[in-house]
């Protein structure tokens, strides 16, 4: 046999091969270029919203409601209270319906279920937030009317599927010789995923319920069917509608006024500077658990 057939064929360099190369440092080429490019555009993006909502952002943007129609001044006070208040209710309905699907689907499923279980989640998840807003107008509102109720309902319904699919995830990535153990000491099922599988996951489930709540936060087309009608002052009653921040945006930016439109841009930079550091902060977490969960391997 020749020296030529020992040598080893994955080192062989041949026209094949280096073809396979240059395509593979194309594309890697091409990829990075794609990121760069989303990169820059976020950059302009926060650049351009910062450098006209930096100048109105002062105390009577947190401490005033908006100005009646034609006078200058006023703030957002109401808005923001708002958002938090059905962002809150929102976050409490979808975060335990949220988790124990995804306990359910990861645990206690078939294979034929949980595929079915993960299929309608991608596909709520991809469900345009209005036609969700037009879903609730018609089922609550026509009937009780327009309530930070019910957009805590529309809101809850676009944070479920995110919160359970990365619940999912991370339930996935507990090492079952943590499960394996649990049940061979005697631990039911239900014990081995109160006592062992949560307690693992619980990182992960704080990072999905971030990035869901920042999500939620800016969304404006289920606030327009569910909250808009609402009175020029802090409400605190679930019962009423109350203002929101997407929708002060939303009418502010349409406003002659240059006060408003400052405003506007104030608020966009608020609750774009609110969502930008909850999903840092959800990924620098999510990061943490898988090691953490790398650990226990």
């Amino acid at each position: 046999m020749s020296a030529q057939d020992d040598r080893n064929p994955l080192t062989v360099v041949s026209p094949r091969s280096r073809r396979r190369k240059l395509q593979g440092r194309l594309m890697e080429l091409l990829a990075s270029f794609a990121a760069l490019v989303a990169i820059v555009v976020l950059l302009i993006v926060i650049f351009s919203v910062a450098k006209r909502g930096l100048p109105a952002v002062n105390a009577n943007l947190f401490t005033q409601v908006a100005a009646p129609f034609g006078v200058e001044g006023g703030g957002i006070k109401n808005a923001i209270i708002g958002t938090l208040i059905m962002t809150a209710m929102a976050t409490a309905m979808a975060v335990p319906i949220g988790v124990l699907l995804a306990i359910f689907d990861t645990e206690f499923a078939s294979p034929q279920v949980s595929v079915a279980i993960r299929m309608t989640l991608n596909v709520l998840a991809g469900v345009p937030t209005i036609v969700i807003g037009i879903f609730i107008f018609g089922l609550v509102v026509v009937s009780n009317g327009q309530s930070a109720f019910a957009a805590s309902i529309a809101l809850a319904i676009i944070i479920l599927p995110v919160i359970a699919r990365a619940t999912e995830e991370v339930l996935l990535l507990v090492p079952s010789t943590l499960r394996e153990g649990s049940m061979a000491l005697g631990a039911t099922r239900a014990r081995t995923v109160v006592s062992v599988i949560l307690p693992s996951a619980f990182g992960g489930i704080v990072t999905a319920t971030i990035v869901g709540v920042a999500r939620a936060a800016g969304e404006t087309a289920p606030i327009l069917f569910t909250s808009s009608i609402f009175a020029n002052a802090v409400v605190t009653d679930p019962s009423q509608p109350m203002a929101s921040m997407p929708f002060a945006i939303f009418t502010n930016s349409e406003s002659p006024s240059h006060h408003d439109q400052e405003v506007a841009w104030a608020a966009a930079l608020l609750l774009m500077a609110f969502v930008l550091l909850g999903s840092i902060t959800g990924r620098l977490l999510s990061l943490r658990t898988r090691r953490q969960i790398e650990q226990m391997r």
